[in-house]
């Protein structure tokens, strides 16, 4: 006789085992937690935003939180209030990662490039595996004229994933500044290979630098 299977549990059935614990014990702020992560895998964003806060409210120092709330903002475009949380998460776990990650991330959204730099490298300093914050950073150094330094980036980041096509898209723009058309041609078509699109305006610079077959 073959042992059956265990199935996984279904979104819902988490988001009710959640509130049971609750019911135990509503003063845990880890339940409320992982009760607001279910109910953002639901779309219930506003109920999961209630969560968070009553987990901050439980477990002041829970910086996952605290993160989490700055990317129900950042849906909703307030990069202000994603910048606020995060750094709310910084200040509870100097040593977690993400948010500095997420703070640079939004820096650079409002155009505010060496702001973003500080936070990206303080990112990838506590954690060089984390490679969306070197893809980032690579454009930020692109963003202010740095080739080299997005360069070095963007590569730190295909070491990790060598299909990394966000980080091909920065190396084609930074090596088509600087003048080495082939090389940028070779990674923009990594870049779509990979599943990025590249945008038009930038395909459209690269046709007169492509040699025909």
């Amino acid at each position: 006789m073959t042992e059956e299977k265990k199935q996984p549990k279904s979104v819902r059935q988490y988001v009710e085992d959640q509130i049971t614990g609750l019911a135990k014990n509503p003063e845990c702020g880890t339940t409320h937690y992982n009760l607001a992560v279910g109910l953002i895998q639901e779309g219930k964003f506003d109920e999961a935003e209630e969560e968070m806060a009553a987990a901050i409210d439980a477990s002041p120092s829970l910086g996952e939180a605290y993160v989490a709330l700055g990317g129900l903002s950042l849906r909703k475009g307030d990069l202000d209030s994603c910048i606020r949380y995060n750094k709310a998460a910084i200040n509870v776990r100097p040593k977690f990662a993400t948010p500095y990650g997420n703070v640079g991330f939004c820096h650079l959204q409002r155009g505010e490039a060496q702001q973003a730099i500080e936070a990206l490298k303080k990112a990838v300093a506590l954690n060089p595996q984390f490679i969306q914050a070197y893809s980032t950073l690579a454009s930020a150094y692109y963003m202010v004229g740095h080739f080299d330094e997005s360069i070095k980036y963007a590569n730190e980041a295909l070491k990790l994933d060598p299909n990394f096509a966000v980080a091909h898209n920065n190396l084609a723009l930074a090596y088509f500044e600087k003048g080495e058309y082939d090389t940028a041609i070779a990674h923009c078509d990594k870049a779509r290979k990979h599943g990025f699109e590249v945008e038009p305006r930038f395909l459209k610079q690269l046709e007169p630098y492509r040699r025909s077959e």
